[in-house]
């Protein structure tokens, strides 16, 4: 599995076509990872202070035409450890491919905490 955060905004956008963040044109892939831990500690590195509800997609790599690697992340993001690898899909993530949205909880000091299946 890997799991891609998203303002909920920019994922509901444009329901008909496949999801292209803006990653995908400024690095040549959109951004994952493949467990629920580390996608927390993203969370809340990156997405604390967005304004917009961000939801996890769960997607289902085998349900993907574009290429995903593992890869270590360099520079490594602050907070991380060095050698830190996520999953980069190569190209639009087809909305087929995506099993489950996943909310995120928050504790009172405003840090992500869990992922809970959307109702």
């Amino acid at each position: 599995m890997i799991y891609h955060l998203v303002p909920i905004d920019k994922w509901k956008s444009d329901p008909d076509r496949p999801y292209t963040p803006a990653s995908l044109d400024r690095d040549g892939f959109v951004h994952g990872v493949g467990d629920e831990k580390v996608t927390l500690e993203v969370a809340n590195a990156f997405f604390r202070d967005t304004p917009s509800p961000v939801i996890a997609l769960m997607i289902d790599e085998a349900g993907l035409s574009s290429e995903v690697r593992d890869e270590e992340a360099v520079p490594t993001p602050p907070g991380f450890a060095d050698g830190i690898r996520f999953r980069h899909v190569y190209g639009p993530i087809e909305r087929s491919a995506v099993v489950a949205l996943l909310d995120l909880e928050r504790d009172e000091q405003g840090h992500f905490t869990a992922l809970v299946p959307r109702p």
